[in-house]
């Protein structure tokens, strides 16, 4: 995510491309030339002071200087979105999984109240009276894990349990863990409200299940 080495490279080239346009029109290459480059620096100028030094550290989104769940951590997730939809920034790897696989960074309204969305310490609800942690998963229930999840169509909080008891869990297997996602087609698990998403997303949630340090990756 390096938004300098970014925008010398587009300077560099509408350099180049404007002295291909512009290569028998010198009096107006110039000028042509310092438009697009100030506006290529100005977008630059536009980033908040937290994007700068994640950039300037080279720090990625998944290691926010930030307590998960603050409103510091979700607005540099908002930002980094809106960067990269402007394509100001390139994110590869952890950060770009949880860009394109996660909610983090957006806002929705429940029970009239603007709450940030897919931040497990951020969200709560309550399911039969009872006040519950959502998109957090748990150890119990009727199968191996569960966890509370608010359908973005009827607004209201389900309990989706998931997993089989009796069966071990190997995400640090690599072979297992690729061949687990390709079966279970987990690339196109979008739905929160169905199991075979948080099957498939099993490894984001590792440390909250005993499993392990978390991985932005699939089962």
């Amino acid at each position: 995510m390096n938004l300098k080495e970014y925008i010398k490279n587009k300077v560099q080239s509408l350099m180049v491309e404007n002295e291909e346009i512009c290569y028998d029109c010198e009096s107006i290459a110039p000028k042509y030339k310092t438009q697009h480059i100030q506006e290529t620096i100005a977008k630059f100028s536009t980033i908040s002071l937290n994007m700068q030094y994640h950039i300037e550290k080279e720090l990625p989104l998944c290691e926010s200087v930030f307590r998960v769940g603050s409103e510091a951590y979700v607005k540099l997730y908002k930002e980094a979105r809106l960067l990269s939809q402007a394509n100001l920034i390139e994110v590869a790897g952890n950060d770009k999984w949880l860009l394109e696989n996660t909610e983090i960074g957006k806002y929705d309204f429940y029970e009239n109240e603007l709450v940030a969305l897919d931040v497990p310490f951020l969200n709560e609800a309550k399911f039969k009276g009872e006040k519950v942690q959502l998109n957090k998963p748990k150890r119990g229930g009727s199968k191996k894990y569960y966890v509370y999840v608010k359908d973005p169509k009827t607004k209201k909080v389900k309990k989706v349990s998931f997993g089989y008891p009796g069966m071990s869990v190997k995400i640090g297997n690599k072979k297992l863990s690729q061949a687990f996602a390709k079966r279970h087609d987990c690339k196109n698990k979008k739905d929160r409200t169905k199991a075979s998403y948080w099957s498939c997303n099993l490894p984001r949630y590792a440390s909250l299940l005993g499993l392990g340090k978390p991985a932005s990756r699939y089962w």
